[in-house]
Order: C-alpha cells, then structure tokens, then sequence
C-alpha cells in the first residue's frame, strides 16, 4: 500500500462508504480535494496563538473569513487557498452526508470512553462528554468511524493509536457542534451540519484534520493536518 493510501480523504471515503458500506477494517482509496487542508471553514476560520502544519481555507466566508493572532501557520491561507477551498467544501460536505447515513448499521457507544480500546469499525456515540484516553488499534489501513448522536464535546480527552493504525483513518462525525479542551485527540473531525457544524479548539493538539460547515476556532492548538503528515514520513 503506498503512502497516499494509507490516508483517506474525506472526499472518497465517501464513495467508499456508499459502496461498500465501510464494514470492513480496511479500505483503499486515494485522497480528493478536502486532503489539501488541515483546517476548513464555512464562514470562518479564526486562529489565535498555537500552530496549523498544513493549509488553511475557508468557504463560502463572510465579512471576516480569516483571523490570525499570533498563530504560527506552516502552509498556505487566505486568500490564496480560495480557488481550492470551494471544491474542498464540497467534498467535505458530500462525506459528511454519506457518512452520516451510517448510522443504520453501527455499533453503539455510550459514556466518556475512558480506557476504552477499540477496533476498527463504524461506531455511533452517545452525546456524554468525552475524558480520559481512547486507545484505537488496528493495522495501518484500519478505518474507525464515529457518529456523534449530538455534539462531540470532551476536555483532556486523549486518543492513542496501537497496533500501527493511523489517525487520518479515524473520522469524527458530529451531528451538531464539536468542542474540544485541552485534548489531544487524532483523527478527522467533520462537523457538516448548516446550522450548528462549528469545531472549537482550545489548547492541546489535533493530529488530522478539522472540516467545519460553520465556524471553525482554534485558541492555542497545534493542529498537524493529514497530508503534512504523509508527507513528513
């Protein structure tokens, strides 16, 4: 398997969804349009002090579609990922949807999640805040999906990879809003709801990407997106 298959983009992943329904511990795609960013937003992206490894876009925008205070950005912004950001959201918002549709047939999940130890698969989570450490463990193409029934919320909330499994195979999928405190948590966050899909991170770290219909607001992150990620190893 080579490198760009390890990390799948929420893009394709999409169509592997509908497809083959994303049973399996493994699947093989290539990355699309979202790949390209660490950290999308709908109206706006606002970041205040830590780091983004990797681009940063926001589409459709607003008045003010991006703030940057202090925060020390290792790839492209906008203006000039504007061209790359239209289709990035569209390809987003397509995952979003198709992954959501799987709900109907997942295992659930309910409580913090502390000390749990998962494999790969498609899990629909209750709406508890998340806390503790998550340890998810399967081998390098391991695919693990989570449906939050609600917002993902957590605060020192940690996830650990084992067994070779990679973060950009972990999808985090909240019907509403995510909010994450002094977290370090890995995986792809798509928050696509039109009305309540903004992501807030404050403090800790992300390892993967973060795709938000709404507002997107990091204070104090250090965000590592997927392809910056490939493409250091």
């Amino acid at each position: 398997m080579n490198n760009l298959q390890k990390y799948l983009s929420p893009c394709l992943l999409a169509t592997a969804a509908l497809i083959s329904g994303v049973s399996s511990a493994r699947a093989q795609v290539s990355p699309g349009t979202a790949w390209e960013f660490a950290v999308l937003g709908g109206t706006n992206v606002t970041c205040t002090g830590g780091s983004v490894v990797g681009n940063v876009g926001v589409s459709p925008g607003s008045a003010v579609p991006y703030t940057n205070t202090g925060c020390a950005i290792a790839g492209g912004t906008p203006p000039a990922t504007d061209s790359i950001a239209v289709q990035a959201r569209a390809d987003f918002l397509m995952a979003y949807a198709a992954l959501r549709s799987r709900s109907s047939s997942c295992e659930n999940l309910s409580g913090s999640l502390a000390a749990g130890n998962l494999a790969p698969g498609v899990y629909c989570v209750d709406a508890v805040a998340k806390t503790g450490l998550l340890t998810l463990t399967g081998p390098s193409d391991a695919v693990l999906i989570f449906l939050i029934n609600g917002a993902l919320t957590g605060t020192n909330f940690s996830v650990e990879m084992a067994g070779g499994g990679q973060p950009c195979n972990v999808y985090w999928v909240p019907a509403l809003a995510a909010t994450l405190t002094t977290s370090a948590l890995k995986g792809n966050i798509l928050a696509g709801d039109d009305v309540l899909g903004s992501i807030t991170l404050t403090g800790g770290t992300l390892v993967g990407q973060a795709l938000a219909n709404v507002a997107l607001t990091t204070t104090g992150t250090g965000v590592i997106g997927c392809r910056a990620l490939q493409l250091s190893q």
